[in-house]
């Protein structure tokens, strides 16, 4: 009787070892899953390369919110897959990456330009890269995806290629291409390209073609500004076949419900700033939730979300009022990432965001950064008040108790055996 009481009291214990390990590993994913604060600014660690110069090159993974992919100054290619928290190089070159984009039609499908170096394309979600034959020597500023169509807009015009490996030169040649977007992605696929080339007085000039890139118009749609940095075009609304279309410029931000033919401004005055508009982002599939953002090149920098077509815009306030790139993940409660420059002393910075549409929440000065994710420090409040205001908390305390459980169940456990 008492050796099978030991028995059955060392199982017990045993048991209940294991059914505090399950605890411990459900707590463990909680917090995990609750690391990034909703509507909280993060601080990420810089990325490798990049030096004291502006990050231009990001992009994050359609299909996974947790893989980024950044390109540096030096050449490099780097991919995290834990949210922007380790980088692996997963590309060295020798001439800066302009730009990163995923394909919007084929999953896995990543394309990556250069200063004067061609353009490099992933098929794995940026896992490995290789050349991308026809586009040797070309300086490539922005890609654009449509179902069965890529475009390139480089310093000598747009290219095109059916699968975003090979390419060649449209008909749009010989202009220097820093803005374009896919209006229409089914056959006849809609582009609309822009170039930074500055005009005399006859304000931004666009490129359009109804007919995949074969042949282009070219018009002079009124907007302040004296050319467009960025264009983007959102999902179709409930009603009709026309996507919306928002142009950036350096001095203003508008939008056009009419492929093209005119903009209605969505700045100045009472609106947002007359500044320059380098980054637009729609969020998944909806035509009237954008995300822009201004790297302060015309007046002030920052960045901002609408939910109501640019009617009204919420400012995000970043840490650094400078965006230089933005990617915004494929969720209805998207995660941001954010590079930001310091011009105090040229320090490229990355920062995340979970948009939840909540009040946004800056660091508190003088961080320090926290093994949750967390921030914590300054503001005048004890060590102690900043841990009990942590989001983290209730998980937090959840581990700690599974561990104490842990401890019980083993010490227990041991006394059994000795007995």
């Amino acid at each position: 009787m008492i050796i099978g009481s030991r028995v059955s009291l060392a199982g017990r214990c045993l048991g209940a070892t294991f059914l505090a390990l399950f605890v411990f590993a459900i707590s463990s994913a909680v917090v995990g899953a609750g690391a990034l604060p909703d509507s909280t600014w993060v601080e990420l660690k810089a990325i490798p390369h990049q030096g004291q110069t502006a990050l231009f090159a990001l992009a994050v993974d359609p299909s996974n919110n947790q893989a980024v992919i950044a390109g540096t100054s030096d050449g490099s290619v780097l991919r995290s897959t834990d949210g922007g928290q380790t980088w692996k190089v997963v590309h060295s070159g020798r001439v800066a990456i302009t730009t990163i984009s995923f394909s919007t039609a084929t999953a896995g499908v990543a394309l990556a330009g250069t200063h004067g170096g061609g353009a490099l394309v992933s098929r794995d979600s940026g896992a490995s890269w290789s050349n991308a034959p026809g586009l040797e020597g070309r300086t490539v500023r922005v890609f654009a995806s449509a179902l069965s169509l890529y475009a390139a807009g480089t310093d000598q015009g747009v290219y095109l290629s059916p699968d975003g490996v090979t390419w060649t030169r449209s008909s749009l040649a010989n202009r220097n291409i820093d803005a374009l977007t896919v209006e229409a992605i089914h056959t006849p696929v809609r582009f609309v390209a822009a170039s930074d080339s500055q005009t005399s007085g006859a304000g931004p000039i666009l490129f359009q073609s109804v007919d995949g890139g074969t042949t282009w118009t070219q018009s002079s749609p009124p907007m302040s500004g004296s050319f467009v940095v960025k264009l983007a075009a959102g999902p179709l609304p409930p009603t009709g076949n026309v996507r919306p279309l928002v142009a950036g410029t350096n001095t203003g931000l508008f939008t056009s419900t009419d492929n093209g033919t005119t903009f209605d401004p969505l700045s100045g005055g009472a609106l947002l700033p007359s500044t320059d508009y380098t980054q637009i982002d729609f969020i998944t599939d909806h035509f009237d939730r954008f995300y822009v953002a201004s790297d302060g090149g015309g007046a002030s920098g920052g960045l901002w979300r609408t939910n109501d077509a640019g009617q009204t815009f919420t400012s995000l306030q970043p840490p650094q009022s400078s965006v230089t790139a933005l990617a915004v993940s494929n969720d209805e409660e998207p995660t941001l990432y954010v590079a930001l420059f310091r011009p105090a002393d040229h320090a490229p910075l990355l920062w995340t965001y979970h948009d939840t549409g909540g009040t946004p929440q800056g660091p508190s000065p003088s961080p320090t950064v926290a093994a949750s994710g967390a921030r914590l420090g300054g503001g005048g409040e004890s060590t102690l008040a900043q841990l009990l205001a942590l989001p983290q908390l209730p998980y937090i305390g959840l581990g700690l108790g599974a561990v104490a459980v842990i401890l019980t169940a083993i010490g227990a456990h041991l006394h059994g055996r000795r007995r």
